[in-house]
């Protein structure tokens, strides 16, 4: 250990950078091995590339209900050498079959994938950054720039007008916002890659810029056919719940005696999420058509997919003309 990384030096540069905050009395926990996630704790130090990073606490999980399940491979973090906030992102491998209708997806972890994307989208608006580096054991280890904002799931939930209201005066600018999305999937598919978890909950909107930025794309899949296949689905899911203002849930309308119950067959489900109403058109009649024919290739009455994220972004772009 050298005098970067001592326990004296990085006693000083914790007052430096967190004046408040109070430095363990005990030894500190220095680690340069991340195998053990789980080891990595509060207060402890992990050394990357001659840089010590303070751990302040796990990150949790957002997705649909899992709010407050921690992500133990996944630190809050502060770079004692200059002060700034970080995530890291630690080696963690999980492995398992989606499906897509009757298509089966082998979905599972790649850290080496997530390095390679962050490098190939350095500087890119509509992403998150960092860089990875790898451990005394060889682990790949992400460490990225913190951004300060809410998911886009969080802004749309947040907003309280009604559908009609929200559709011609927040949704114009949240759907072209939303192409620039879809242009920066379309730039990662044009490279070979994939993003691999598309989710509402994996779009943060930037405080300072108010751009979206897609995060977290180590996931990775497998399948012979249409290998931007997950990636199409994810999008046609956001598009779906951003111009529904939410999703439209048949167990919510059976549970309210909902009219539009009476409109709704199979065919205006969600291909997977069958109890998610697609077809917003029949819902909200002033969706225009060439919107609602965008959203109808994600349902069970569809015989048409889209193979490349240019394709949706081609038909995108008619309907922003079309508004």
């Amino acid at each position: 250990m050298n005098d970067l990384t001592s326990q004296e030096a990085i006693r000083r540069m914790v007052q430096r950078w967190l004046p408040s905050y109070p430095v363990p009395a005990h030894r500190l926990h220095i680690h340069t091995d991340t195998s053990d996630f789980y080891n990595v704790d509060y207060n402890d130090v992990v050394i990357l590339g001659q840089r010590p990073y303070l751990i302040r606490h796990n990150a949790k999980e957002g997705r649909f209900g899992l709010e407050d399940e921690v992500k133990f491979w996944v630190k809050s973090a502060v770079d004692l050498s200059n002060g700034h906030r970080k995530i890291i992102k630690l080696v963690f491998y999980e492995r398992f079959m989606s499906h897509i209708g009757d298509i089966e997806f082998e979905c599972f972890r790649s850290p080496k994938k997530e390095a390679r994307i962050l490098e190939l989208v350095a500087g890119h608006k509509n992403f998150m950054h960092g860089h990875a580096i790898k451990d005394e054991k060889d682990n790949i280890i992400r460490i990225l720039d913190f951004i300060s904002g809410k998911t886009l799931a969080h802004h749309i939930g947040s907003i309280a007008m009604d559908h009609e209201t929200y559709f011609y005066q927040q949704f114009p600018d949240i759907f072209n916002r939303f192409i620039e999305c879809v242009e920066a999937i379309r730039f990662l598919h044009e490279h070979g890659e994939r993003h691999g978890d598309i989710r509402r909950d994996h779009i943060l909107i930037d405080r300072q810029t108010a751009t979206y930025r897609w995060i977290d794309f180590d996931f990775n899949y497998r399948h012979r056919e249409n290998i931007y296949g997950y990636d199409l689905f994810g999008l046609g899911n956001v598009l779906v719940y951003l111009a529904g203002k939410g999703d439209v849930l048949i167990p919510d309308l059976r549970g309210n005696a909902h009219p539009w119950l009476d409109i709704i067959d199979e065919s205006d489900l969600n291909i997977v999420f069958r109890n998610r109403v697609v077809n917003l058109r029949k819902l909200y009649p002033y969706i225009p058509e060439s919107l609602n024919r965008i959203l109808l290739h994600f349902s069970r009455g569809s015989n048409r997919f889209y193979d490349h994220a240019r394709q949706i972004l081609c038909d995108l772009e008619q309907v922003r003309w079309d508004s």
